[in-house]
């Protein structure tokens, strides 16, 4: 199946609401599910799901917080 980013993005967001997983959860388990390298699916992710990967990830201290004011989720 070709994907686009948008189609993408309501893929992982069903994932997301039906599991009740975290974005980063639900984007390797796509991938795990379809035999895919989490490695490729990098240039299908849209901004929007890149940002909010990146706010688990700050909470979750995997990566440094950005010092931009955000609101909370």
């Amino acid at each position: 199946m070709l994907l686009n980013s948008k189609k993408f993005g309501l893929i992982i967001e069903k994932i997301v609401k039906e599991k009740r997983i975290t974005y980063m959860d639900a984007v390797l388990n796509y991938c795990e599910d379809n035999n895919l390298d989490s490695g490729s699916i990098k240039t299908i992710i849209n901004k929007s799901l890149k940002e909010k990967i990146q706010i688990e990830a700050e909470k979750l201290n995997l990566i440094e917080k950005t010092n931009s004011a955000k609101l909370p989720l």
